[in-house]
């Protein structure tokens, strides 16, 4: 489950944040999670930005029957700074853990480029993976900084401008890369947001840190069932995910947003 929400949020999130708000702004979302139709988990987001720096937590675990088979959490969040427009990721830690197991990830980065990682206790599975050497840390985005996603100016948050882009992620882990497509509008209504989002087809590209004969990595890189949807946040002129769905080995997984909303902060930043 950590994985398959850490991928899914991957999958449905941004690159850069091409923008200064002039005005800070806290983003939630609520969701819920679940597994061949049936509801296996809820999570949650709050994203607080403003033109200099940002914050992304989030927060999921698994629920109801599920929860008795396995006690699943997991924790992220991630810091950094706007500049010149752009997004540059400092921070990003998360927790996860069972009944048997919890395992700590801590990385910090500068200018896109990871400049140290620790992993409590340490990840001793390494065997079989495809090495991650430094030039795969760079120039990428962690996890949870990828939950806006920025839409370049004078164009549409609705449409082909809202999807069509490559996302470069590195977990700590496993770094991978995601593409995501436009193919089309849809229309929801969902406590704190009715109107249309855009929808995007998503690939998933291994690049190191998994195993190489893995069948669930070969699975999703052949994988040609993932689908995100994006609604629009006007303010900040960004894109959030509203809904990811994607076939798993185990069936078909689906992240659906039960309420969203958006809202000021108390903080007002500079206009530039």
């Amino acid at each position: 489950m950590i994985r398959l929400v850490g991928l899914a949020f991957a999958l449905g999130l941004g690159l850069q944040l091409g923008f200064a708000p002039a005005r800070a702004e806290i983003v939630r979302a609520r969701y819920a999670v679940s597994l061949v139709g049936l509801h296996i988990g809820d999570a949650a987001a709050v994203g607080s930005l403003d033109s200099n720096k940002y914050r992304i937590d989030f927060n999921a675990k698994l629920t109801g029957v599920a929860a008795l088979v396995a006690d699943v959490r997991m924790a992220l969040t991630s810091t950094g700074s706007m500049r010149s427009g752009s997004l540059a990721p400092a921070t990003y830690a998360t927790t996860s853990g069972n009944s048997q197991e919890t395992r700590t990830v801590r990385m910090a980065l500068v200018g896109g480029n990871v400049k140290a990682v620790d992993i409590s206790p340490p990840w001793e599975d390494r065997d079989g993976r495809v090495p991650v050497t430094e030039s795969h840390k760079r120039n990428v985005l962690d996890p949870t900084s990828a939950f806006i996603m920025a839409v370049p100016n004078g164009q549409p948050l609705v449409g082909p401008s809202a999807c069509n882009r490559r996302i470069p992620v590195y977990d700590g882990f496993v770094r991978f890369d995601i593409t995501l497509m436009y193919t089309g509008t849809r229309t929801v209504s969902i406590p704190g947001y009715s109107g249309p989002v855009s929808v995007c087809a998503a690939r998933y590209t291994p690049i190191a840190g998994h195993k190489r004969d893995s069948r669930s990595t070969r699975f999703m890189a052949e994988n040609r069932q993932i689908q995100v949807w994006l609604a629009p946040v006007e303010g900040a002129h960004v894109v959030v995910p509203l809904r990811v769905e994607l076939m798993t080995l185990a069936g078909e997984a689906l992240i659906e947003a039960v309420e969203f909303s958006v809202e000021p902060s108390s903080v007002t930043a500079a206009t530039h």
